[in-house]
């Protein structure tokens, strides 16, 4: 009983920004746990080798390039998967950008564009995804937040704003939709190594005070995002909704650590 309330057997699921990092980490979780899983994002190259690599784990997929501040880019992917496959029961929105810079001196198109793909993007998928999971009456939406939702991080105000934003948004639209058998929740994650920040967490004083700051006394792998990401996405989570998941190593509990 408790295995079928986690698998993601007979679900499509959609994730934006599902081609690197931690969207990639979960489109190959998601198809793991039984879900077809279109994994989307702007380089065409990147959601290709994603899609053979669900393909690979026995799942179908559609090689869909997206982009999140292109309103029309998710409207022609919703209309292709839903082609396909009928329906969309799974949305894991993880497209995002970051750039470190002085907040005084931060130029406003640098703030706006992160805003835009961070916060507005999330916006537009949950939009364009959610009619139809409204019109179906099923749907679960997990967006990813931050640890910087709730704490700050020199010079990353702009991130910061848009992933306190991210926050905020997953709480209203539970508040909308959970009647209509839309859940929507977020997975806030801690520090976590990719190829984008492997030199700075290693390399850097900053990634020296990250590792301080984290109790278990490492960084996190991005396949240990993958059972936050089931567990919402499934209906094990059927009366969960409004929350963020913090999974983050221990950071956000920590006061002192030596």
């Amino acid at each position: 009983m408790t295995a079928q309330l986690l698998s993601l057997e007979g679900k499509t699921a959609v994730v934006t920004g599902g081609t690197s990092g931690i969207g990639r980490a979960l489109s190959l979780g998601l198809a793991g746990a039984g879900a077809d899983v279109i994994a989307t994002a702007r380089r065409e190259q990147q959601v290709e080798e994603t899609a053979g690599e669900i393909e690979a784990r026995g799942r179908q997929t559609l090689r869909i390039p997206s982009d999140v501040c292109d309103r029309g880019s998710l409207e022609r992917l919703l209309g292709a998967v839903l082609d396909r496959f009928g329906k969309v029961d799974i949305l894991i929105n993880c497209a995002g950008r970051i750039k470190r810079a002085p907040t005084l001196t931060v130029p406003e198109e640098e703030w706006t564009g992160i805003l835009d793909t961070n916060l507005t993007g999330t916006l537009r998928a949950c939009q364009v995804f959610g009619k139809h999971m409204l019109e179906r009456g099923y749907g679960r939406i997990v967006n990813i937040s931050s640890l910087n939702s709730f704490v700050a991080l020199n010079e990353v105000a702009a991130y910061a704003a848009s992933k306190a934003g991210v926050a905020s948004l997953t709480r209203s639209l539970a508040v909308e939709w959970s009647k209509k058998g839309v859940t929507v929740n977020a997975i806030a994650p801690g520090v976590f190594r990719t190829e984008l920040n492997a030199n700075l967490l290693d390399s850097t004083p900053r990634g020296q005070e990250l590792l301080m700051r984290t109790p278990m006394g490492r960084f996190g792998k991005t396949e240990e995002l993958v059972g936050a990401a089931i567990y919402l996405a499934s209906d094990a989570a059927s009366y969960v909704t409004g929350q963020s998941l913090v999974v983050d190593g221990g950071f956000l509990a920590s006061g002192v650590n030596q």
